[in-house]
């Protein structure tokens, strides 16, 4: 038997970054491929998306459920460390794999680095304006091994004290099936979940929750602002953070309305083809950011939420107001598609990522780890 590598995955988003990555490990007779199912995936009011784990045909899951709805994030830290503690000393791995942000990563990290386990952070180095960057910070210190998305990430890190030789730059996972041949039709997207645009925009807009007291208010100025353009949109709830209710709340304003159709979540292939034949995507989400300049989608990026990160000719900076956000609705609506960025890798990731596993040194890494000081001049 190979070398045994955990994947940890807690929501739809990073599910399908990962997916390409596990699939390409599960494939390979170097390896034995091995899932933990936690977070969003195991809450019918997401969707219920751990079915499309099994679905993806990977047999070696596990699932766990580390909340129930409404219960604070710290806890939920607490719990998933408990369950994954547990789960290791089971079935332990020999590399466990995370992916960005999510606190589900962060517990990842802890139970790796504390069992003297190799963990593997994927898409360390970023930049985002919300809590998420401690935590996105904090997993890459406990990490042993980085695969990041592009080079500014990759000297992020060298920056936290990462030893540079542990850093691979690969590129964005996700960003292999964008530019594959995996992706369902539009009609088939349109079939599967009922929706009659031809024309639309793409809604995806999570808590702040470093800005508690404001969310209500500012999902009310989006909302407002979606009425009133005219347009039809595919609205997709938020994640599970902190606020998603005061959220939710507002999209209950949207029922009934035949522009919008609204879903928990949508499965990772199809809401990409739906990016992909979009107008444009508005919101506060990483997909604006990462996933729309690959398709030169226009983005308008509302908020704090993705503050200091990628900046692109595509993407549209507005705060929460009603009045700002008209104006670049007005602005991006029926806008000719720009040519492509690929800041975030070209579609190679996975075969860079294995390339790494294959060569074996990365099994040597100490799992002590030591702070690279940078020296100054």
């Amino acid at each position: 038997m190979g070398k045994k590598i955990l994947f940890l995955t807690g929501t739809r988003a990073d599910f399908g970054k990962l997916k390409p990555l596990m699939r390409a490990v599960d494939e390979s007779p170097l390896f034995e491929c091995e899932i933990f199912v936690t977070g969003m995936h195991t809450l019918s009011r997401y969707g219920l998306t751990v079915e499309e784990v099994y679905k993806a045909g990977f047999t070696n899951i596990h699932t766990f459920r580390n909340q129930i709805h409404g219960e604070p994030m710290d806890l939920v830290l607490a719990n998933t460390i408990g369950g994954l503690s547990r789960f290791i000393h089971e079935d332990r791995p020999d590399l466990i794999v995370v992916h960005g942000d999510r606190i589900e990563a962060l517990a990842g990290a802890i139970v790796g680095s504390l069992n003297n386990i190799l963990v593997a952070h994927i898409e360390g180095g970023e930049l985002s304006g919300t809590i998420d960057e401690s935590i996105r910070h904090s997993v890459s210190k406990l990490s042993h091994i980085h695969f990041v998305a592009n080079k500014q990430a990759a000297v992020r890190l060298e920056q936290l004290g990462e030893k540079t030789s542990n850093i691979f730059v690969i590129g964005s996972p996700d960003i292999d099936i964008m530019l594959s041949d995996q992706l369902p039709t539009i009609e088939q997207v349109r079939k599967r979940y009922e929706i009659d645009f031809e024309k639309f925009g793409v809604v995806l807009y999570h808590p702040v929750t470093t800005e508690i007291d404001c969310i209500r208010e500012n999902a009310n100025q989006l909302v407002k602002a979606l009425i009133s353009s005219g347009l039809n949109y595919v609205v997709i709830y938020p994640n599970n953070d902190w606020g998603s209710n005061d959220i939710l709340a507002e999209y209950k304003r949207l029922e009934n309305n035949n522009r919008f159709r609204i879903f928990p979540s949508l499965r990772f292939e199809f809401f990409l083809a739906l990016l992909k034949n979009a107008d444009f995507i508005i919101g506060n989400s990483s997909a604006g950011i990462h996933e729309a300049p690959v398709y030169g989608l226009p983005t308008i990026n509302i908020g704090s939420r993705q503050q200091n990160r990628f900046f692109h000719n595509t993407i549209y900076h507005v705060s929460n107001d009603y009045d700002e956000i008209m104006d670049a609705i007005k602005k991006v609506a029926g806008m000719t598609k720009k040519e492509p960025c690929f800041n975030f890798g070209h579609g190679n990731s996975t075969s860079l990522f294995m390339n790494v596993l294959e060569d074996g040194s990365i099994w040597g890494v100490s799992k002590q780890k030591q702070f690279q000081d940078i020296l100054i001049k």
